[in-house]
C-alpha cells in the first residue's frame, strides 16, 4: 500500500469500473447508420436527385439523402450479409484525381454544399498532448524519489547496494561439511575446536577470567584445505556463519570498502554469537605504506576499518573472526598482534599418512577394485595437497568411465597420478634419431640416480612426450622429507645433469633437451649458496639473491644488498658447485657405459619402464661409482 504506483493503478481501475457500470445502467442510444459507399455510387445517386446535402472535409465527402434510401449489399463498402437497411446518411472518399465537374453537378441538382477545414485537434487534445511528456518525466522522478526514501534518502539509495557487505550467511543446516570430512590436520582441528566450545559454553572460559582469542588466521600453501576447514567450522558450530572474500570489499567508489566492513560486523553483532570468515585476507591486509602491489588509499581505508572492528573501542567478544591466506609474509603487522588475529593456525602439506586419510575421504563413495591400495598411492604422491589428491581421484574416475568398467582399479590411479605429475600424453611424431637421443637422456638420469647413495628411487622412466617434455624420469622419495642435507642436494644436481652427460658420452655433443635441467640446477645451486649458507668461502651468511619479492613476486635488480666482490664470489661458488656435479655425473656415465646403452635400448623397446621393471633390469648388473670426481655423499 505504500507504493504510489499501486495507488495510481487502483485509481485507474476504479474509474474504468465506474464507467462500465454507468454504461450498463444507462445504455447509449444506437447511432444512426451511415452508408459507406463508393464514389461511383455517390455520383449515381447525385444524378438521380437523391442527394440533399454534402459536407466536404479534406478527402472525405459525407451528407444526407433526400429521403431514406435502401441500398443493396453490393453497393456498400461495409455490407451486412442478409440485411438491406434504409440509410439517410452516407459517406465516401474523394478520388485522388480531381473531378472538375463535381461542383457543377452539385449546383445543377441544387444540393446544399458545406466545406469544412481538415480536422484539427481540439484545445483539450492539444493540452493533453503537450502534458504527456511532463507526466512521464514527473512519474519517473516520483518513482525514483520513493525508492530513495525507502532506502535512506538521496545518495544512500543509489549506493546502498555498494555499501552492503555481500557476505553469505550460512546456518548449520546449509553447511553440511564437518570435521569428519576433513582428513588429517589434527592440530588445526584442536585449535579451531576451541571456537565451537566457547560459542556453546562461554562460561567455561569466562569463569576463570580467560578470554577466547578473537581472531584465528589460517595459514598454509594453496590447496591444503583452509577454506574447507572454515566450512567445517560452519558445519560444527551452531551459530550464524558469515563468509566473504576480501576482494569483495574493494570497489571503484571511495569509502565503499570501509562501509562494507562496518556492515559485515554490524550484521554479525546483531546475530551474535556468530563467526565471520574472510577468505584471501591478503587482498586487503597487505602492509601499508609499501607503495608496491597496487596499494592505494581505498585499500588502506578498508584495512584501517578492519583493524578498528577487530579490536577497536567497541568490543565484540561474541563475534569470532576467521581468515585464510597463503601469503602471511605480506600482511600488515597490526593485523597479527594479540587482540586481533591472536593465533595463526598453520595448515601444512599433508604427510603420507594424512594423504592416505584424505584419499579415504574422497574415495568413500567410489567403487574400488580389490587391487587398490590407498597407502601405496599416498606414499607415491609426495608434495600433493588435498586439492591435488581430489583432482587425482576425480581423474581416475574419469579414466575408468572412459574404459566403461564398473570399478576404479589401481591402474587408473597410476594413470591419473602420471597426469598430475608428468602432464598429458602428446601424440608427437619423432624421428628414430630424436627418440634415441631422448632415450639416452632419460637413461642417463635413471642410471645416475640408481648409482648415487641416498638418491630418491626411480619410480618411472618414459620416452612418451608428456606436457612440455619429450621424456620424463620420475623419482619418488620413500618417505616425506623436511630437512635436506648438502649431500642430498648435491646428489639432486648430479642426477639432473646425468641426462646431459649421457648425451655427450654417446653422441659427442650436447642437445637442447637439457634446458629445463640446467635451469633447475642453477636455481638449486643459487639457493644453496645464497640462502642456505652451504658455501665454504662465504660462510654462514644469507643473501637476498634468488628470493622472490613478497609484493611483485619477481626478482628485483635493485634489491642487491651486497658488494660487487661478493656477487663475483657468489657466481664463482655457484659455478664450482655445478661443475662438481657435472664432473661426477660424467664419471658415473662413463664408468657404466654398457649398462647405460642397454637401458636406453630397453627404454626404446618398452617406451615406459616402471619401478618394478627397472629394479628387475638393474638386479645382477655391476655398477661402478668412480672414486675420483664424485664427492663423498655419506649416509644421506
Amino acid at each position: 500500500m505504500k507504493n504510489p504506483w499501486y495507488r495510481f493503478l487502483l485509481f485507474i481501475v476504479l474509474i474504468l469500473g465506474t464507467n462500465i457500470i454507468f454504461l450498463l445502467i444507462f445504455p447509449a442510444e444506437p447511432p444512426e447508420p451511415v452508408a459507406e459507399i463508393a464514389y461511383s455510387v455517390f455520383k449515381e445517386k447525385l444524378e438521380s436527385d437523391q442527394v440533399a446535402t454534402v459536407v466536404m472535409q479534406g478527402d472525405e465527402l459525407s451528407g444526407h439523402f433526400v429521403d431514406g434510401v435502401s441500398l443493396p449489399a453490393n453497393q456498400l463498402l461495409n455490407p451486412r450479409p442478409g440485411e438491406e437497411l434504409l440509410f439517410s446518411r452516407f459517406r465516401t472518399t474523394l478520388p485522388p484525381v480531381e473531378d472538375p465537374e463535381l461542383l457543377a453537378q452539385l449546383q445543377q441538382h441544387e444540393v446544399l454544399v458545406e466545406a469544412r477545414r481538415a480536422a484539427e485537434p481540439s484545445l483539450l487534445e492539444k493540452f493533453l498532448i503537450a502534458l504527456l511528456p511532463w507526466v512521464l518525466i514527473v512519474g519517473v522522478w516520483v518513482y525514483f524519489m520513493s525508492k530513495m526514501r525507502q532506502q535512506g534518502g538521496m545518495g544512500g539509495g543509489l549506493l546502498t547496494k555498494f555499501k552492503k557487505s555481500g557476505a553469505q550467511l550460512y546456518s548449520q543446516q546449509q553447511s553440511r561439511v564437518t570435521f569428519e570430512d576433513v582428513a588429517g590436520l589434527r592440530e588445526a582441528k584442536q585449535e579451531l575446536q576451541e571456537i565451537i566450545i566457547y560459542l556453546r559454553e562461554p562460561l567455561k572460559f569466562t569463569k576463570l577470567g580467560g578470554k577466547v582469542p578473537r581472531g584465528f588466521l589460517l595459514v598454509g600453501p594453496p590447496g591444503t584445505g583452509k577454506t574447507l576447514m572454515a566450512r567445517a567450522v560452519a558445519g560444527e558450530a551452531e551459530v550464524p556463519f558469515f563468509s566473504i572474500s576480501a576482494s569483495q570489499f574493494i570497489e571503484m567508489f571511495v569509502g565503499v570498502g570501509a562501509s562494507r566492513v562496518r556492515d559485515l560486523f554490524e550484521n554479525a553483532k546483531k546475530n551474535a554469537p556468530s563467526i565471520i570468515f574472510v577468505d584471501e585476507l591478503d587482498a586487503v591486509g597487505r602492509a601499508r605504506g609499501t607503495g608496491l602491489g597496487g596499494g592505494h588509499d581505498e585499500r588502506e581505508q578498508t584495512l584501517n576499518q578492519l583493524l578498528s572492528e577487530l579490536d577497536g573501542f567497541t568490543p565484540h567478544d561474541e563475534v569470532i573472526v576467521l581468515a585464510a591466506t597463503n601469503r602471511p609474509d605480506v600482511l600488515d603487522t597490526a593485523l597479527l598482534r594479540p587482540g586481533r588475529f591472536d593465533r595463526q593456525v598453520v595448515i601444512e602439506r599433508p604427510d603420507w599418512r594424512d594423504r592416505g586419510a584424505i584419499l579415504e575421504v574422497h574415495t568413500r563413495n567410489m567403487p574400488l577394485a580389490d587391487d587398490v591400495a590407498l597407502e601405496v598411492i599416498a606414499k607415491g604422491t609426495p608434495g600433493m595437497v588435498g586439492a591435488d589428491l581430489q583432482g587425482m581421484v576425480n581423474e581416475a574416475a574419469l579414466i575408468a568411465a572412459r574404459e566403461d568398467v564398473e570399478q576404479v582399479a589401481m591402474r587408473h590411479f597410476e594413470k591419473a597420478k602420471d597426469r598430475q605429475y608428468l602432464g598429458m600424453e602428446r601424440q608427437l611424431i619423432m624421428t628414430d634419431e630424436e627418440r634415441k637421443i631422448t632415450a639416452v637422456h632419460e637413461a642417463g638420469h635413471a642410471l645416475v640416480a640408481h648409482c648415487l647413495p641416498g638418491a630418491d628411487p626411480v619410480h618411472k622412466i618414459t620416452v612418451i612426450p608428456r606436457g612440455q617434455a619429450l621424456g620424463v624420469t620420475q623419482q619418488l622419495p620413500e618417505d616425506d622429507r623436511y630437512h635436506f642435507r648438502f649431500s642430498y642436494l648435491l646428489g639432486r644436481m648430479v642426477v639432473m645433469l646425468g641426462g646431459r652427460c649421457a648425451e655427450k658420452e654417446f653422441f659427442g655433443e650436447f642437445s637442447t633437451g637439457a634446458q629445463n635441467d640446467l635451469k633447475q640446477v642453477m636455481d638449486l645451486a643459487e639457493k644453496m649458496v645464497c640462502q642456505w649458507g652451504m658455501s665454504e668461502r662465504l660462510g654462514p651468511l644469507s643473501y637476498s639473491r634468488g628470493e622472490e619479492h613478497p609484493f611483485l613476486g619477481m626478482k628485483l635488480a635493485s634489491d642487491k644488498t651486497f658488494s660487487e666482490r661478493t656477487a663475483w664470489i657468489i657466481d664463482q661458488e655457484i659455478k664450482e658447485m655445478v661443475q662438481t656435479a657435472e664432473t661426477c655425473a660424467a664419471g658415473v656415465v662413463a664408468a657404466n657405459h654398457d649398462v647405460l646403452e642397454a637401458l636406453a635400448k630397453k627404454l626404446l623397446e618398452e617406451e615406459t619402464i616402471d619401478r618394478e621393471l627397472f629394479k628387475t633390469f638393474m638386479d645382477g648388473r655391476q655398477l661402478v661409482l668412480p672414486e675420483e670426481g664424485c664427492p663423498d655423499f655419506g649416509n644421506t
